[in-house]
């Protein structure tokens, strides 16, 4: 996803300059295909890319020109950018927040509060970095505003780049060198040095790089490089007409031959600038075949005007389409709706919110007066999202209670049930079910001396512990310490828990196949666990709950467990628990607890044999325990004993595991004889 700067964003005016009417016919171009892949592809165009190179190539020209006549004013500067960016952005957010209350799910409330805040302050990339290295965070359906996340790299390019540009001008005076070739040089160490960065991160962690503002930097960097050296390019005619069809083109394809979600930044991200740098450097041909005949064209430069509004609101229309028609796609008349109102909506904002405040005399009769306009502008995000924080949060507040018999949960399936359970409000609460993880929130944690990325975190006991109990494998697991909490304050156990998000203990890594962090991780938890030497070890004995029977028990698990026998330490293996093709708790949200669709059959997801009982080599150290009679009857039902199973397609609800204790401590203490 991307954004394009507003018309004529420019941060410092320069009536000296060439108008270059093309360039607002390549925004307009760039801002259509990302709508048009958004809306009716499911796919990223790489639009980002081409308006991080316009930024560059424009702030570039205009900052070496303030610069060449001595001073780059940056109190005005950041004032008009202010005036330009502010209203149109901060609109979008009160009103994307106005609407989401209503109408958004109470679970994804918190997540599009939090991002509303990020997205106002300019950090949404660095919110959506933190996200896409948290495991759990993945989970999270799409922001209503995560669009955000280009405009705030965008904002931080405009306040940082002037400064660059700034000192460079200061250490050429000083040096007595070219301010050109001085900030030629300097562009061109920025370029090198993160598009290497770029390609470092994208290949380790490719969502994290998507977002983080240091791996776009040498995109802004090309589009500097393009601007100071476009004058030293002199083409014929017939070269330039060719460069501005094979950038439009090229521009046009990228998003269907790459699959830029998953590839980009990265060098693959030379496609889209160089593509951009090319109908750039074709400038106005005169040519009557020239692409930018087409692209100087007043509709194309109207909609150039819009494109920053367009931008804006695409998107959360398209989402609130989706939640508004519970679809996951919106078709070719659905589409076309989005994009009409997404349209009108711009050119709304445009006439109304844009051009009045860039017109006005905010910010030129007063020095401060941009800056108090910003300020005050923030203010009705700020209430409005606030309020919204407010009373989720009193929605969220609940308890469970393990002898409440409106909430019995996992012990209604439980053969000493007395009676049916009556109809009662279902818990958690929608809003409270993204942070419903299982934990212990006073344990003490360490990081291993083995592995980094392993940390031990221990329960306290009161004096010496009955029994020690390492739990060990991925957020599956971590799920089951809702389960075995109340066990460790019934009898003095103390809880030790190892977790690193799909990675089961395995020899290998079974969720992610050569994943070597998760081997090396396992490798490294095995070796902590024989040095802790615990009264037991829990975790998953199966995995791959799905439609179509695919549950397993890998070979990795077995190895696991014989170097734990040879070493005498006893292992405690739950059956994994079902996962769906999509998310129950939001099934019943919007169907309703009835619904039969938000059921499944449990003959689909579970084989009358579990696969580890027909395993090789499983030793004799392992107890195996089967819950899934507690998730499923004939039916695997969203809702057991008024309280929602799962919090997304596959994990359990901390509060459902909570009520599957008492099932828990008698299997266990049966198990292990204790």
């Amino acid at each position: 996803m991307s954004g394009p700067p507003p018309a004529d964003a420019g941060p410092v005016p320069d009536s000296a300059r060439k108008y270059r009417p093309e360039l607002q016919g390549l925004r307009a171009l760039a801002a259509s295909l990302v709508v048009v892949y958004h809306v009716w592809l499911s796919r990223v165009s790489g639009g980002v890319d081409v308006f991080f190179l316009i930024s560059g190539f424009l702030i570039t020209g205009q900052l070496f020109r303030a610069a060449g006549r001595g001073r780059i004013a940056f109190r005005p500067l950041w004032g008009r950018m202010i005036k330009r960016l502010f209203p149109a952005a901060l609109t979008v957010l009160v009103a994307v927040a106005g609407v989401g209350i209503p109408l958004l799910p109470q679970d994804r409330w918190f997540q599009t509060i939090k991002e509303i805040f990020a997205s106002a302050f300019y950090v949404e990339n660095w919110r959506l970095a933190a996200d896409s290295a948290d495991y759990f965070a993945q989970h999270n359906t799409a922001s209503v505003v995560q669009h955000y996340w280009s405009l705030s790299i965008q904002g931080q390019f405009y306040v940082v780049w002037p400064l660059l540009v700034a000192l460079v001008a200061f250490l050429a005076t000083r040096l007595r060198r070219s301010l050109r070739g001085t900030l030629f040089v300097t562009l061109a160490i920025v370029f090198a040095v993160s598009l290497a960065y770029s390609v470092h991160l994208t290949a380790a962690n490719q969502p994290l790089a998507y977002f983080d503002s240091f791996t776009r930097v040498w995109e802004f960097a090309l589009g500097g490089l393009l601007a100071l050296g476009i004058d030293a390019m002199s083409l014929p005619r017939p070269a330039r007409v060719l460069c501005g069809w094979l950038g439009v083109a090229g521009l046009a394809v990228c998003g269907i031959v790459l699959d830029v979600g998953s590839v980009f930044p990265g060098y693959a991200a030379l496609w889209p600038t160089v593509a951009a740098g090319l109908v750039i450097l074709a400038g106005a041909t005169g040519s009557r075949w020239g692409a930018d005949r087409i692209l100087a064209s007043r509709p194309f430069g109207y909609l150039g005007n819009l494109s920053y509004g367009l931008y804006l609101w695409h998107w959360p229309v398209l989402i609130f389409y989706l939640v508004a028609r519970d679809r996951e796609r919106v078709g070719l008349a659905g589409g076309a709706f989005v994009i009409g109102v997404s349209v009108l909506l711009a050119a709304l904002t445009y006439h109304l919110v844009e051009n009045p405040v860039r017109a006005s005399a905010i910010g030129v009769r007063t020095r401060w007066g941009a800056y108090r306009f910003g300020l005050a502008a923030l203010v009705p995000v700020v209430f409005v999202t606030g309020t919204w924080q407010v009373v989720g949060t009193k929605k969220a507040d609940f308890s469970i209670d393990l002898d409440d018999p409106a909430h019995p949960g996992a012990q209604a399936r439980s053969p000493e049930a007395p009676k049916p359970v009556t109809p009662s409000t279902v818990v958690p609460p929608m809003i409270a079910i993204p942070n419903d993880w299982g934990g212990i929130a006073d344990a003490a944690c360490v990081k291993s001396a083995r592995d980094q990325d392993l940390e031990m975190c221990t329960s306290k006991t009161t004096g010496t512990p009955a029994k020690r109990i390492v739990a060990v494998g991925d957020s599956h697991v971590q799920q089951y310490l809702a389960a075995l909490k109340p066990l460790a304050e019934q009898h003095n156990y103390q809880i030790t828990f190892m977790l690193k998000g799909a990675c089961p203990f395995s020899t290998t890594s079974d969720a992610m196949p050569g994943d070597k962090g998760c081997t090396d991780w396992n490798a490294a938890a095995a070796q902590e666990i024989l040095a802790l030497r615990p009264d037991a070890v829990f975790t998953l004995a199966s995995r791959d709950v799905r439609a179509g029977l695919t549950e397993q028990t890998p070979p990795g698990f077995v190895a696991q467990w014989r170097n734990l026998d040879r070493a005498g330490i006893p292992v405690v293996a739950v059956r994994d628990n079902p996962r769906f093709d999509f998310s129950p708790a939001a099934c019943v949200e919007s169907r309703g607890r009835k619904a039969p669709e938000c059921s499944v059959r449990r003959d689909r997801l579970f084989a009358p044999i579990p696969p580890y009982r027909k395993a090789a080599g499983v030793p004799p150290n392992v107890s195996f325990l089967d819950f899934s009679g507690y998730f499923c009857g004939t039916l695997c039902n969203p809702v057991v004993g008024n309280v929602l199973v799962y919090m997304d397609d596959n994990h359990v609800t901390a509060t459902f595991m909570t009520t599957l204790s008492p099932a828990l401590d008698q299997a266990m203490t049966s198990a292990l004889g204790w």
